[in-house]
């Protein structure tokens, strides 16, 4: 049996095709969100910049809201790493089935503050007790949490931003993997909060889907790269990768002369390189999902657009499917200010710079604003 070998470029090229990247996708905000496995969404309006900027038609972030707020194809809750996601309403089964069945590491926690297991499992429970049928603020939501299992549960020992949390909410993001709890709309300036009404996937079998979403997506990748993406124990994510090549469901390749894996018979790449310049938001799946880092981040991409190691905490430059900077936005009323900052010499060409101004252009359609280009110290232009 030959062992096939794939390369960096290679594995851009389709990573940059299957989500969008490539080239905008006739798609829906919920499908593209299915493809690229959930946009980060702990800043918004840095979610609806991800889904529009992958698809074609000319969407904008109300496609998005619409999506999410309208027609509910999409659910706001948490995913992948407890942080908050916009996930495929129709894939909340699975993701809720597989996320509930990652092995709790140790709590964070200092001792006084710490839940027991059979505190938690009173919480989560209580957590969907009262969301049935309900929109709910937080403070609601404490209110009937500690009403239904006891004062502990509303205590603020919490330490977060310069204040204090009741103490159930270490385990809200528990919550939400279990599927008793998303986020519904704004009451006012308020989140809400209300029940998804979906019962998870049986956890094997969705940990299993998983694992082969995840690899079509960002394949060929290791149990390590898997873990990472979830913040998920490595022994559990190798355990499982070993069951599903034991049941032909992933096979091996040779990626960059290290072994890899990817779902069984999906061994096609493009033939062509990856090209095109986007502009990546915050956490954007692509940079946070897509590995090995030091190739994703080459040079002096790694030191400047990483935060020790931690992807997403800059948007990103992406160039022929590597990072080549960062950049930021300013708005004020309709004008964004889009400023770049590269590095390396990937911008350089008049061909790039275009490509960069088309961009900029695309971020203040989405935003449904007027975007105006700087890279460096060298204004560009405007850009209706």
């Amino acid at each position: 049996m030959t062992t096939h070998r794939v390369t960096w470029t290679e594995t851009c090229a389709r990573r940059l095709e299957r989500q969008g990247l490539a080239a905008p996708a006739p798609s829906s905000p919920a499908g593209i969100a299915a493809a690229m496995l959930g946009a980060h969404a702990q800043v918004l309006s840095a979610a609806e910049l991800s889904l529009a900027l992958r698809l074609d038609g000319g969407a904008t972030r109300a496609d998005v809201r619409e999506a999410l707020w309208g027609e509910g194809s999409l659910v706001k809750t948490y995913g992948p790493r407890g942080t908050v996601h916009l996930l495929a309403a129709a894939d909340l089964p699975l993701w809720t089935g597989a996320l509930s069945a990652i092995p709790a590491g140790p709590s964070p926690m200092p001792a006084d503050v710490r839940m027991t297991a059979e505190q938690t499992e009173q919480v989560v429970a209580a957590i969907g007790d009262a969301l049935a049928g309900a929109d709910l603020t937080i403070d609601e939501l404490t209110e009937a949490i500690v009403a239904r299992t006891g004062s502990w549960a509303g205590d603020r020992v919490m330490d977060a931003f310069q204040d204090k949390w009741p103490r159930w909410r270490q385990v809200m993001h528990k919550a939400g993997h279990r599927g008793v709890l998303r986020f519904a709309p704004n009451r006012g300036r308020k989140a809400t909060y209300t029940s998804p009404g979906v019962a998870p996937m049986d956890g094997p079998a969705a940990s299993a889907a998983l694992v082969d979403r995840y690899l079509r997506a960002y394949g060929p990748a290791t149990p390590a790269h898997f873990a990472k993406w979830l913040a998920a124990p490595k022994a559990w994510a190798d355990g499982l990768f070993t069951s599903l090549a034991d049941k032909g469901r992933i096979e091996e390749v040779v990626f960059e002369g290290s072994p890899a894996w990817v779902a069984s018979g999906d061994t096609g790449f493009p033939d062509e390189r990856p090209r095109g310049v986007r502009l990546l938001p915050y956490f954007d799946a692509y940079t946070i999902a897509s590995q090995p880092r030091e190739l994703l981040f080459p040079g002096v991409a790694y030191e400047r657009a990483l935060a020790g190691g931690q992807a997403g905490n800059f948007p990103v430059v992406l160039v022929d499917g590597t990072v080549a900077g960062v950049w930021h936005q300013r708005r004020s009323g309709r004008r964004i200010a889009v400023t770049v900052e590269p590095v390396g010499n990937a911008l350089k060409t008049a061909a790039r710079r275009r490509e960069l101004e088309r961009q900029a252009e695309r971020v203040g359609e989405i935003l449904q604003g007027r975007a105006e280009l700087k890279v460096g110290r060298v204004t560009v232009g405007p850009h209706a």
